[in-house]
């Protein structure tokens, strides 16, 4: 029989790598589209700014210290995709490929991964909240927090996939990085667009 913490570590890991609920997914493949598989290191360390920001919001919406707007914050997480693939076109069209890694503003990368992330860590609680059932309030805290290293597993396998499909395509298909970068975020700026405007809140 699961403890509670593997419990909530296992709905957390779910909930991240739910198909559909895929614009979680999405962000995370937009924030990794212009790196490349032995540039790990650097998406890590992304990742990282990413869960710091969903962590602080998941943490104080969960205990009702900040209101949550449920539907704008469905409208803002498409947002929150589109700008992150449209940056990842725009800030590199005119960069130089030197052995197909482009030059990036890395600290400017971290500062929107850190400020999306408690825009999405708003949309994790409300799923958090539906989870905790009456007489569990005890150790809602713990809960929080093994919710918390689920998605951060779940972040990371997808993480992996895409660099893995990023050296794939690179290396074994020979397609530039350039190419992948606008394959990969244009996809993620259209699916994300129409995201948004289905979920308009006004």
């Amino acid at each position: 029989m699961q403890s509670t913490f593997q419990t909530y570590l296992q709905l957390g890991f779910e909930h991240i790598a739910d198909v559909q609920g895929y614009d979680h997914i999405l962000f995370i493949v937009a924030l990794c589209a212009i790196y490349r598989l032995e540039e790990w290191r650097k998406v890590a360390i992304l990742v990282t700014a990413f869960t710091i920001g969903h962590s602080i919001t998941l943490a104080m919406a969960a205990m009702n210290v900040i209101p949550i707007h449920g539907e704008l914050i469905e409208f803002l997480i498409p947002v929150t995709i589109f700008l992150t693939a449209i940056y990842n076109v725009i800030v590199h069209r005119h960069d130089q490929e030197v052995l197909g890694t482009f030059d990036r503003r890395l600290r400017l990368n971290y500062l929107f991964a850190l400020l999306f992330g408690l825009i999405h860590g708003m949309g994790f609680s409300n799923f958090f909240k539906s989870l905790v059932l009456p007489g569990q309030e005890e150790g809602f805290i713990n809960q929080l927090f093994a919710f918390n290293v689920g998605v951060e597993l779940g972040q990371l396998l997808i993480v992996g996939l895409i660099l893995l499909s990023a050296y794939l395509a690179i290396t074994v298909l020979n397609i530039y990085q350039r190419s992948w970068n606008l394959f990969i975020s244009g996809a993620a700026a259209g699916i994300s667009l129409i995201m948004a405007l289905e979920r308009i809140p006004f």
